[in-house]
């Protein structure tokens, strides 16, 4: 079982930037790939971005390369979503999750476990 805890989530001007934290417990972190995903009000959640379970590789949906990075520190069992440039249709409740298989990081249901959300509000 892992837990997973976000934060770092709160409300920013459009422009403005947030780091996303999510803490993990339970067991070797260093085993699981993370992910971030994100649900809009009225919309399905949807993909953020993954790091491999060693940091060596990242994926993000287009829509958010170069404004978005995601980073994994093993030793502290934490990764991290670092957003730039902020937009109001960036708002929505972020969610990281932890999942064994690479291969399908982009799909929800290759994810066993997931946090709570942290809610993020981008005004204009």
């Amino acid at each position: 079982q892992v837990q997973l805890v976000e934060s770092g989530g709160g409300l920013v001007q459009a422009g403005g930037s947030l780091r996303l934290s999510c803490a993990a417990s339970g067991r070797t972190f260093s085993n699981y790939n993370m992910g971030w995903f994100r649900q809009a009000p009225g919309k399905e959640r949807e993909f953020v971005a993954a790091i491999r379970r060693n940091g060596d590789n990242t994926y993000y949906t287009d829509s958010l390369k170069g404004r978005f990075t995601i980073s994994k520190d093993n030793a502290a069992n934490t990764v991290y979503l670092q957003m730039n440039s902020l937009k109001p249709e960036d708002t929505a409740v972020y969610y990281c999750a932890a999942a064994r298989n690479y291969l399908f990081i982009t799909r929800e249901d290759g994810y066993y476990y997931w946090g709570q959300g942290t809610q993020v509000t981008v005004s204009s």
